[in-house]
């Protein structure tokens, strides 16, 4: 059974690419633009990872990751943004990694690898 992630991003390229790119690498790929209640899209979706977008069009994917981890605080969780800056915010401490998005996603595609290691999940 192929791992399966979770792309919440509000950018259309940007969910298609990483689907692209990450479906290529063998996993499952399920997207979000992050309207929908991210607790409703976990349910539906039951991903194994979640790549989380920091800035989103009408929410905060830091505010959504406290969402997620008062949920559960076993749902690996990566934060994916284009700004570094978030990366030293207390609330960013819940994920269990942290993304510059790039158009190498190399970083990317070794982040979660290397969470997924973690977690006994691959």
């Amino acid at each position: 059974m192929a791992i399966k992630l979770l792309v919440v991003d509000d950018e259309p390229h940007i969910r298609m690419l990483y689907q692209e790119e990450l479906e290529t690498e063998g996993y499952t790929v399920a997207s979000s633009d992050g309207q929908e209640p991210i607790l409703a899209v976990i349910r539906r979706e039951n991903p194994d990872l979640v790549l989380l977008d920091i800035k989103l069009a009408n929410v905060s994917g830091l505010d959504l990751l406290q969402t997620i981890r008062a949920q559960t605080s076993t749902l690996p969780v990566i934060l994916s943004t284009a700004y570094d800056s978030f990366q030293y915010d207390l609330k960013s401490i819940a994920a269990d990694a942290y993304c510059v998005k790039s158009v190498d996603l190399s970083m990317l595609k070794d982040s979660i690898r290397s969470v997924l290691q973690r977690k006994g999940l691959a």
